[in-house]
């Protein structure tokens, strides 16, 4: 059982992620939204959702860094293993508690208010639910991490995320005698992927930077009965091929 969690799941997960958010994006464009709830409700909003984010993003980045960059690069640059494992205790049990705070103040908000849940459909609130249950998982870690600040522990977790990526069938065994608590919160990181292109979880990957050099503009619906007419320049607007009403009139007596 632990050879096909760690040793196979994590390539059924990961193939799902990618083919499944293609998929997504070729044959249902429309669903690639945030479906935002801010106009039904603001409050709680704005904060929950900054400190969720911020949470988020760094603890995101952090484990990328933390496990897929090789051993010898950290050697490379004098950092030690013991180093990397204090910093990630406190930078993330920090992010972990802003993520866990903002995502509470979300979850309370989707869950309770009427109007929100009425328009959230089970994956919004089931997946929300996973990542809270994920961060509870992960800041239980730490209590376990710090009985192992000489980073022994953490260079476990490196080879077996790089065993992976480099398809060694050996990566399992790697993480084989660490805390039930790691391993449950592998496991849950890996079902999120799995889950990842059924779920609102996909905007992450729509960054609008084009919106930083687009020309800016504004678009005004006109109440005018008939167009302006055409300026030096412009092209003459087409007129209407919808067939106009014509009053009805009475029959010669």
């Amino acid at each position: 059982m632990h050879n096909f969690v760690f040793g196979i799941y994590p390539y059924i997960a990961l193939s799902v992620m990618i083919i499944g958010t293609i998929a997504r994006y070729e044959r249902d464009p429309f669903t690639w939204k945030t479906s935002s709830s801010q106009l039904l409700r603001r409050k709680q909003l704005v904060i929950g959702s900054v400190l969720f984010h911020v949470g988020v993003l760094v603890i995101f980045l952090g484990h990328l860094v933390g496990l897929l960059t090789p051993i010898q690069i950290f050697d490379a640059f004098g950092i030690s293993h013991g180093f990397k494992q204090t910093l990630a205790v406190v930078a993330g049990g920090i992010a972990g508690i802003m993520a866990l705070i903002g995502g509470g103040m979300l979850f309370h908000r989707r869950w309770t208010d009427p109007r929100i849940r009425k328009t959230s459909s089970f994956a919004d609130i089931g997946i929300l639910a996973l990542l809270l249950a994920q961060l509870v998982l992960g800041l239980g870690t730490i209590v376990v991490s710090l009985q192992h600040l000489d980073g022994h522990e953490m260079t476990k977790f490196m080879s077996w995320a790089l065993g992976i990526f480099i398809f060694d069938g050996q990566a399992a065994s790697y993480i084989e005698d660490v805390a039930w608590i790691f391993k449950l919160h592998l496991f849950l990181g890996l079902t999120i992927f799995l889950l990842f292109p059924f779920t609102r979880l996909v905007h992450m990957l729509s960054v609008p930077l084009r919106y930083l050099t687009r020309p800016g503009y504004q678009v005004v619906r006109s109440r005018r009965a008939s167009p302006l007419p055409a300026r030096n320049g412009d092209v003459a607007p087409r007129p209407s091929a919808r067939p106009t009403a014509q009053p009805a009139t009475k029959p010669a007596e």
